[in-house]
């Protein structure tokens, strides 16, 4: 199974906001070291972008990782056996997908810094907002780092 593609319909997410227009959403495990690492990437994305998390663990897990990672994007709790996830084609996480009209514009798989770069320039684009870099080489955050 891959990741859904360019053009795919983006499957609902029952109980998440539905934003209007372009937003991000973003597949997570709270035990995952890469999502560990990526989290406040993903919160930077949030404060410019729209963006729903889909977290698949507990909502308590969900609560108590947002505050030790000082997280502010709504988050939904998918417990097993990952419906939502299997519907997006999830095969790691991180994942984040962009998505427009209802359709997939891109995903990306695990933390790759440039890619993200791009995900959300990309959104900031269709939304007509400028969006600042999420990650630099600076940041302390490897290049890349599988899911």
């Amino acid at each position: 199974m891959a990741p859904l593609q360019a053009g795919a319909l983006a499957p609902d997410i029952p109980g998440a906001p539905s934003p209007d227009g372009p937003h991000v959403v973003l597949f997570y495990k709270v035990t995952c070291p890469t999502c560990q690492v990526s989290a406040p990437v993903a919160e930077r994305i949030h404060r410019q972008l729209s963006l729903v998390a889909v977290g698949q663990d507990p909502p308590e897990r969900l609560d108590a990782y947002a505050r030790e990672f000082d997280l502010s994007f709504p988050a939904v709790s998918e417990p097993p056996p990952y419906a939502i996830s299997d519907a997006y084609g999830i095969r790691s996480v991180p994942t984040l997908f962009l998505v427009d009209g209802g359709r997939v514009v891109e995903a990306v798989e695990s933390w790759n810094r440039d890619a993200w770069n791009a995900l959300a320039a990309r959104a900031g684009e269709l939304t007509g907002t400028p969006v600042e870099e999420v990650s630099s080489a600076g940041d302390g955050l490897p290049p890349f780092r599988p899911g």
